[in-house]
């Protein structure tokens, strides 16, 4: 039987989590980052009986990790980041209010609500008494919301056999989700004197043209076959600078370009579809001089639903459901990406809630509870358990 879930602890460590501020400095310059939350989560783990490891692969960007030791078997880390986005435009983004059952502020749904289900979880294990067949790691980690180096670093410390990402998901289980590639394509032309058309050569112009040529391969993404679980590729302009003054000509113009990939795709054969936009027109006209940079890779995910871990959260989801959890693929990138290319089995299970990012954002309290049930189920399924 799966040790019974310390509820009000739950909700009072969901509320604590919510009521600090920890936007990413990446995000919004001047946020404090993740040094408060890192500090109460490390005495909370503590508290509760976790041996606790701290991370900083950054200055002032703090991850945390709780062990609970056990035997020489298959172990598990639970994985969440807890920084978040910003707060514009929510009126009281810290209060973690409880109205009908929801949590409010900002981060519960993305994704403290699952940290406290996570930390939950082990807190039953540890009240029951019980010792896992291998090692369960509870991970806290930072940046999850830019560029992820919390859980890049905590890959060169732990390393487990499985892993469960607890980004929110309804208490589905998300077999798939999107990689994605940001590209920076900049055009070089001639800075001249309005008037002076015969020495000027305007890089705007001409990145109107590869711009021409980057809608018509966003249309072709959308027609190719899609990804049964997470649809099509997709690709968007995200950013655009170019030029000086109005009396001059462009010297230079720069795009910024987000490609989101799916299972399957390559960054290499990505970066080269780029590039034979740029040969093409380069070849039609000598004047058209562009370059293209690869700025950040994040690789798509997928697990196979005959995994270990993924019968693990089914059965366990079954056992409080009442059902198998449904199977599903999502569009963002997570973390789960970084743990699956450093050969971890993982898959996603999270909460239910909505307001990911926006202005208002709550999570089910209920959902929270039943998440850390299944989790500490399903340790003990996929780990199993010493006896004494």
């Amino acid at each position: 039987m799966t040790p019974a879930i310390d509820r009000p602890f739950l909700q009072d460590l969901l509320v604590a989590l919510v009521r600090i501020n920890s936007i990413n400095p990446s995000l919004v310059p001047g946020a404090p980052g993740e040094a408060e939350i890192g500090a109460y989560v490390r005495g909370i783990m503590q508290q509760v009986g976790l041996q606790v490891h701290t991370l900083e692969p950054e200055p002032g960007r703090i991850s945390v990790v709780g062990r609970l030791p056990g035997g020489d078997g298959r172990s598990l880390m639970i994985n969440a980041h807890y920084d978040t986005v910003g707060v514009d435009g929510m009126s009281d983004p810290f209060s973690a209010k409880v109205r009908d059952g929801k949590l409010y502020g900002r981060g519960a749904y993305d994704m403290k609500g699952s940290l406290a289900a996570q930390i939950g979880a082990a807190k039953a294990l540890i009240d029951a008494g019980l010792t896992l067949g291998g090692d369960l790691l509870i991970a806290a980690v930072a940046d999850e919301e830019y560029a992820s180096i919390g859980t890049a670093d905590l890959l060169n410390h732990f390393h487990t056999d499985g892993a469960i990402v607890t980004e929110p998901t309804s208490l589905q289980v998300c077999l798939a989700h999107k990689g994605f590639i940001w590209m920076q394509v900049e055009t070089v032309g001639r800075a001249a004197h309005g008037s002076r058309f015969d020495l000027g050569i305007d890089a705007n112009m001409r990145m109107g043209r590869f711009l021409k040529e980057l809608d018509g391969l966003e249309q072709e993404l959308r027609r190719r076959a899609a990804h049964s679980l997470v649809g099509p590729p997709s690709l968007h302009a995200a950013t655009i600078a170019g030029g000086t003054e109005l009396s001059i000509y462009s010297a230079r113009c720069r795009l910024e370009i987000e490609r989101r990939t799916v299972p399957g795709e390559s960054a290499a054969e990505i970066v080269a579809e780029m590039q034979e936009i740029i040969d093409h027109l380069s070849a039609e006209d000598p004047t058209f001089v562009a370059t293209l940079k690869t700025l950040l890779v994040r690789k798509p995910f997928e697990i196979a639903p005959e995994a270990a871990i993924v019968q693990a959260v089914d059965q366990s989801g079954e056992q409080f459901l009442g059902r198998f959890p449904s199977h599903v693929g999502e569009t963002p990138w997570m973390d789960s990406a970084l743990l699956a290319d450093a050969g971890i089995e993982t898959v996603v299970i999270g909460p239910h809630g909505a307001g990911a990012h926006a202005s208002e954002e709550w999570v089910s309290l209920d959902s929270v509870v039943d998440l850390a049930s299944i989790l500490a189920e399903t340790a003990i399924r996929y780990c199993g358990i010493l006896e004494p």
